[in-house]
């Protein structure tokens, strides 16, 4: 029963040497896909003439070259681009197109003719279906889909049973991602799941995430930021000791004495026996004759006065007081000597594989063969093991590398440091 493989890349160099592998080690194109991200539109030339939201499929007929047939299925002609001169050029159809969730992606294998069904018009399962149409699990099938959508290269392999072990030994053999704990990475960066409808990444925002994963994972190494403190002093108004006033009202009997006059009128008739004189004879008339009577009565009333002053006030005092405190620093010890270790370093050999595959890419036509060159890879092995180098870039390791290599090598550093630089990082992954 056939299985289905997948690994995802962060770079599409590492993609391209594991379908490399696959095929050298004799396993068919029509069993193997790649589906890698064309936002920046660096594949739009592998098109052709072809419409990027649609492709073109070719069926492998006796006795045609696999690799002609596709790339002139893509509207390229054989020699048509390094990339589709090389691995792409000998998998079963080529197209650009414009994936849902994803975004325009540069699709090779039979990963195209399941995206595109009868290969006439746009994309409509999307990456993820197509996986999953092709055997992969629904959910891993997503997070693939995302790795591609944030520039990763995905490469899927078909294997019968027997098949199933060498196969995965040769995808990791090129350092996939490791895609459990990828996800886990976005999930903790606020990724919530993969979404059809979501717009694609821009070419700047794959740049951040493939120099972030990168640097982090391929190259074993991360930015350590330093850290300071600056301890700033100033000051606030807080609440000490006072005084609260409180006013309230008293009532005091107090008793006065007064004295008061009243009158009171007594009408008293007596006989009277005289001779009338004139008064008399002026009052022989009628009339009314009242007399009052007058009372006196207390009348009480108060008049406030001042008799005393609470006065309130503050006496105000400026003083100088020292603060002390204690400022952090990240400190990060570099050192920058150099040793080298010896040749037959254990851990070499298990990079023999991608130096050849290296050496075949790059240095082919260099007039000089993997043998040549093996003690360049050992050096740059040696180099990238060294605990000295620990948290070092490359930039800070070059000029010494190069001295100790032109001083046994004269005049050879050019021709050798790109393979020296390339077996440095590979060391590094061990770590």
């Amino acid at each position: 029963m056939a299985k289905t493989l997948v690994a995802l890349y962060d770079r599409f160099d590492q993609a391209q040497n594991a379908v490399q592998d696959l095929r050298d080690s004799g396993f068919r194109s029509d069993d193997i896909s790649l589906v890698t991200s064309n936002a920046g539109g660096e594949y739009d030339r592998y098109a052709g003439d072809m419409d990027t939201t649609a492709t073109r499929e070719t069926t492998h007929h006796r006795g045609e070259d696999p690799g002609e047939k596709s790339a002139q299925a893509a509207g390229i002609g054989a020699t048509g681009g390094a990339i589709a001169g090389g691995i792409l050029g000998w998998l079963m159809g080529l197209g650009v197109l414009i994936i849902p969730g994803v975004g325009p992606a540069l699709v090779a294998g039979p990963v195209l003719a399941a995206l595109t069904g009868a290969g006439i018009g746009a994309v409509t399962g999307g990456l993820a279906g197509a996986l999953a149409g092709l055997g992969v699990a629904d959910d891993d099938a997503e997070v693939y889909s995302e790795g591609v959508r944030r520039g990763g290269t995905l490469v899927v392999a078909r294997a019968a049973d027997e098949d199933v072990n060498r196969i995965n030994g040769i995808m990791e053999r090129h350092h996939p991602i490791d895609i459990d704990q990828r996800a886990e990475s976005w999930r903790e960066h606020g990724w919530t799941g993969y979404d059809r409808t979501a717009e694609p990444y821009t070419p700047e925002q794959i740049g951040e995430e493939r120099n972030y994963y990168t640097t982090l994972e391929t190259e074993g190494r991360a930015a350590v930021p330093i850290v300071e403190e600056d301890m700033t002093v100033g000051k606030r108004q807080v609440e000490g000791g006072g005084a609260r006033i409180r006013t309230y009202v008293t009532e005091t009997p107090v008793e006065e004495q007064v004295r008061l006059r009243s009158e009171e009128v007594h009408v008293e008739r007596r006989p009277v026996d005289r001779a009338a004189t004139g008064a008399d004879i002026d009052a022989f008339r009628e009339g009314t004759f009242e007399v009052t009577e007058t009372r006196e009565e207390p009348v009480v009333g108060k008049r406030a006065r001042v008799i005393e002053e609470v006065v309130i006030s503050k006496d105000v005092e400026e003083r100088t007081e020292t603060v002390r405190g204690t400022e952090r620093r990240t400190g990060v010890d570099v050192d920058t000597n150099v040793r080298e270790r010896a040749v037959n370093e254990p851990g070499f050999d298990r990079f023999d594989n991608d130096f050849r595959t290296y050496h075949t890419s790059n240095l082919a036509n260099s007039g000089y063969t993997y043998d040549d060159y093996t003690p360049v890879y050992r050096y740059g092995y040696s180099l990238g093991i060294d605990d000295r180098y620990r948290g070092n870039e490359w930039s800070r390791v070059e000029p010494e590398a190069r001295r100790h290599w032109e001083d046994r090598n004269p005049g050879t550093w050019d021709r050798v440091k790109d393979a020296v630089r390339h077996a440095w990082d590979r060391a590094r992954i061990r770590r």
